[in-house]
């Protein structure tokens, strides 16, 4: 029997690996592998792909899990710190899109319903393409990604309004102010009902299946939790997108969030590809042909136009003008809900025959330049820092104050007060060390110096800011931010204005190490390789391995730029061939120690059988491994006993190897 929505699967899934495998090759964003796929399969393409319609309900699941996911990783708390920059920003940029887009559109000869309609459409930017590119960059927690996060999930939450006001701009008549009503009432509803849900129902519930250890039902529970959270907010009239995120938040304030996200990520990067295939599938290509000068002017002139609007909003709220011109690039496409408020507008004839495939078109185009124009958003900000520009607009409205230089000496200076940079504050406050913190977030500064922290406003990627926290005279730099490309750029101008100081830099992944070297770091600190470490410690402490060896494989790991950990060691391991534990048996490594009771006596001396219950199966001196050493070795200090037995008897046969001298 032959299944239509199968074999379109396959096509998409085969045209899919083969697009994406040679855009690897020559280094071009998966999301335009994807969008080309779409054209290609779609009906406008070679037609491969029959049943469209069902690709894009497999397309919604995909937007559906993007922000379960995002609400995974977030928390009521961090909702809270960018509430500011969701109404304020977010507003701001709508209404403002919304007035620039409604006076070009009246200048060309559209009516008043049909200029704002227009304006709805192109107001909107695409959260599913946005976020995706920004977690993939790690630059979700960094200030351009916190605010670009809060005015799309605004937008997410206007486009609800806006399909009421849609039949009315084309001159529908109905009772507005009570439909608004409603769905305030209902908004305020499902909010208290997530509230309600993340503190008391959620957590409880996720504990009593996680005491099943059943992967499948823990699994199942989290996507009923997802899909109901979703399906309420639908049957409220509210977007899927949001009901998505809005179940995330819940999930998230449960100690099971990161498991729950581990088992959702596979879903979502399967079902995201259907996403970006059925845009690619709205693309008429006959019709960009048609006119292809005209179109890409129109997509030119939308992109600056949303660029500059984002830009002006973000420098309204206080941000930089690096952290500007990130948000307002991130934002300047259209987005994937404007397809569906295109639909609405298409149905009361706002938006019919030409102006309906212009904008699908416009659309795509814009969709899929984002990839492009967020790879090189940090190099035009970078450009534009080098610009004449006033000081303000390039600090932001929040000037950075200044420093107290004759208590600033030798001074510690901390960029970015996320956790660790809060860890790093705590441990110098606790040691005495003075020290400067610098930070982008207003409302974090705020904040934090009304509690008395040393915390001042600024983008460190600019001159000025180091200046006005002494860098001349500093000691130690602690970059602590989460975007890679002003780590580069703040390690690079720290390195030039102070060729003395010690930069210490944190880094999510390995690929930054050497890049992070070359420009001037002293110590690069990789969270994947720390992690690592604590955990091989913790390994090592549970086997008895004696403390100082501990340290001194810390401090070998650290040394060489953790090369020990990316390169499999050649030498063999310290203990081969015992790999099975008995009940109630343990294999431990014991030390001799230079005046130990054992030291300088033959093994038949100490007779560790006789005496001690235990079996010595080798011996470990300097970089040789003696297996079954025979009763006349002496044991020297410094030698490693590999030990077998009880532990009760092994504890015993501790003290024939210590210092009885040493605390």
């Amino acid at each position: 029997m032959e299944i239509p929505l199968l074999n379109d699967i396959v096509i998409i899934f085969g045209l899919s690996i083969a697009v994406l495998f040679i855009f690897h090759l020559i280094r071009v964003p998966a999301i335009v592998g994807f969008l080309l796929t779409g054209i290609l399969a779609g009906p406008h393409g070679l037609g491969l792909v029959h049943d469209v319609h069902q690709v894009e309900i497999l397309a919604e699941m995909g937007v559906i899990f993007l922000l379960f996911a995002i609400g995974l990783e977030f928390s009521l708390k961090r909702m809270s710190q960018i509430k500011r920059s969701i109404l304020l920003g977010g507003s701001l940029q709508v209404l403002l899109t919304i007035a620039a887009v409604f006076a070009i559109a009246t200048e060309i000869g559209l009516i008043s319903g049909e200029s704002i309609f227009m304006g709805f459409l192109i107001a909107l930017s695409s959260t599913a393409i946005v976020l995706k590119l920004i977690q993939e960059r790690a630059e979700i927690d960094s200030p351009h990604g916190q605010a670009t996060l809060a005015i799309l999930l605004f937008q997410d939450v206007i486009i609800v309004p806006m399909m009421l006001f849609t039949p009315l701009l084309a001159g529908a008549t109905g009772n507005l102010g009570e439909s608004l009503l409603v769905l305030v009432a209902k908004g305020i509803g499902i909010v208290l009902l997530v509230a309600v849900g993340a503190r008391w129902i959620v957590p409880q519930a996720l504990y009593q299946i996680a005491r099943t250890r059943s992967r499948e039902l823990f699994l199942l529970s989290i996507f009923m939790i997802c899909l109901t959270v979703v399906w309420l907010t639908a049957s409220m009239g509210l977007s899927l997108a949001l009901g998505a995120f809005l179940a995330g938040l819940t999930i998230s304030q449960s100690e099971y969030s990161h498991h729950a996200l581990g088992n959702v990520l596979p879903f979502r990067d399967v079902f995201m590809s259907f996403f970006f295939v059925s845009i690619g599938m709205l693309l008429d290509l006959n019709f960009l042909f048609q006119q292809p000068g005209l179109i890409l002017l129109i997509v030119l002139s939308l992109l600056v136009l949303k660029a500059v609007i984002a830009c002006a909003v973000a420098f309204l709220l206080g941000f930089p003008l690096r952290t500007t011109i990130l948000v307002g690039l991130a934002l300047c496409q259209v987005g994937e809900f404007s397809f569906i408020l295109s639909g609405t507008g298409a149905q009361h004839g706002l938006l019919a025959g030409p102006a309906y495939q212009f904008f699908l078109t416009v659309s795509v185009l814009t969709m899929a330049a984002t990839p492009f124009i967020i790879a090189l958003s940090p190099r035009i900000a970078d450009g534009a820092l080098r610009l004449p520009l006033p000081g303000i607009l390039k600090s932001g409205w929040h000037p950075v104050q200044g420093v107290d230089r004759a208590c600033k000496q030798d001074h510690l200076i901390i960029i970015g007060f996320g956790v660790n940079g809060r860890n790093v504050a705590r441990a110098a406050r606790i040691s005495g060390i003075p020290y400067t913190i610098l930070e982008m977030d207003p409302d974090i500064v705020r904040g934090e110096q009304a509690k008395g922290e040393p915390i001042y406003y600024g983008d460190a990627t600019y001159e000025a800011v180091f200046h006005h926290a002494n860098i001349k005279d500093a000691r130690i730099v602690v970059i602590a931010i989460s975007d890679p490309a002003a780590t580069r750029r703040i390690t690079a101008i720290t390195r030039r204005l102070n060729p003395k100081v010690h930069i210490i830099v944190r880094t999510r992944y390995l690929q930054e190490m050497k890049p992070l070297y070359e420009l001037g770091a002293d110590d690069v600190i990789p969270e994947e390789f720390e992690t690592s470490v604590e955990i091989f410690t913790r390994v090592l402490v549970k086997y008895l391995i004696p403390r100082d060896e501990i340290e001194s494989f810390i401090a070998v790991v650290r040394s060489d730029g953790y090369e020990m950990l990316r390169s499999l060691s050649k030498e063999p391991t310290s203990f081969p061939g015992l790999k099975q534990h008995l009940p109630d048996v343990e294999i431990v490594t014991l030390r001799v120690f230079k005046r130990a009771p054992a030291a300088g006596k033959t093994l038949a001396e100490v007779g560790l059988r006789k005496k001690c219950g235990v079996t010595l199966l080798a011996v470990r001196r300097n970089s040789q491994m003696i297996s079954n050493p025979d009763g006349d070795m002496h044991l020297c200090a410094g030698d490693l006993l590999v030990v077998i037995g009880p532990p009760d008897k092994i504890a015993r046969a501790m003290d024939l190897f210590d210092n009885p001298e040493r605390e």
